[in-house]
């Protein structure tokens, strides 16, 4: 497995540059952010990568049948030729790997995580004409086609199994089995795409909370978090704690403080807290 080497200081500034522009533009481009995330991540993606992985999902996308019918009829198209002529699908292992949660690699390896392998299932369905869209199930992101709301027809299709068709009982068992209650139907509404880049972030921020020789993975991973227009504002208590971790305890106490700055308004013995691990950070340089 080749060891992933993020790009130099330069270029990793102008991917963030454009990762940020991109998110903040009218109408987000799924498939352009997860690129840019692992050109983040891999210093080896260069433009002719960028462009190529986008080339790879229109050859995709133009091997589908010419409208196939209704919402049933595109997800089985999806599933017989990501799932079924290419192999596209995952397995537990694919939980171990960095890999599993950039699209350029999925698209090599056709092997990745679930939200990971909906992006392609999404991005080849879109430019096919699909009427297709993201589902976040709660421990498991899956792919619906037909209308977004609850007029018409609308099939599930679960990538990480191969885009296998899912029945109303299936949908309730991934839910039940990630958080131990029912579905409920706001877990089927479409996600939009800065929330399926949030979410996966999500996923790179957890890899790397698992494995803390990892902490460069985890920085980028919250930076690029908070680069969205939209994001839980505890992430940058998190990104402060990140910077404690890599000995960066100048640049990481003075992001506890305005961390604390922020939580004061609401709830001031907490804010204290943080103010008090900034001097424990500061007082780590003596």
């Amino acid at each position: 497995m080749r060891p992933l080497v993020p790009p130099p200081p330069e270029r990793s500034a102008e991917l963030r540059r454009r990762f940020a522009e991109e998110a903040r533009s009218p109408r987000p481009d799924l498939s352009a952010l997860c690129l840019l995330v692992g050109a983040v991540a891999d210093g080896a993606l260069d433009e002719a990568g960028l462009d190529a992985a986008q080339v790879e999902l229109d050859r995709l996308a133009g091997q589908l049948p010419f409208r196939p019918g209704g919402p049933r009829a595109w997800a089985e198209a999806l599933r017989d030729l990501l799932g079924g002529r290419y192999g596209f699908g995952g397995s537990a292992g694919d939980y171990r790997r960095l890999e599993s949660s950039l699209l350029h690699s999925v698209l090599q390896r056709r092997r990745g995580l679930p939200i990971l392998l909906s992006v392609v299932w999404l991005e080849v369905a879109r430019r096919a004409g699909a009427p297709v869209y993201g589902v976040a199930l709660p421990g498991h992101f899956v792919v619906g086609f037909g209308a977004e709301d609850a007029a018409g027809e609308r099939v599930l299709a679960d990538p990480f199994a191969g885009g296998r068709l899912l029945s109303g009982a299936d949908a309730e068992l991934l839910v039940l089995q990630a958080t131990g209650v029912p579905l409920e139907p706001s877990m089927l509404r479409p996600a939009d795409p800065l929330e399926v880049v949030l979410r996966i972030l999500n996923n790179v921020r957890a890899w790397a909370a698992a494995r803390p020789e990892r902490s460069d993975v985890a920085l980028w991973a919250v930076e690029l978090s908070l680069l969205l227009p939209s994001h839980p504002a505890r992430l940058r208590y998190e990104r402060a704690q990140v910077l404690v971790q890599r000995g960066e305890f100048v640049r990481g106490a003075a992001e506890l403080e305005a961390y604390a700055e922020v939580v004061a308004a609401v709830d001031a013995p907490a804010a204290e807290q943080v103010r008090q691990q900034a001097r424990a950070a500061r007082a780590r340089l003596n």
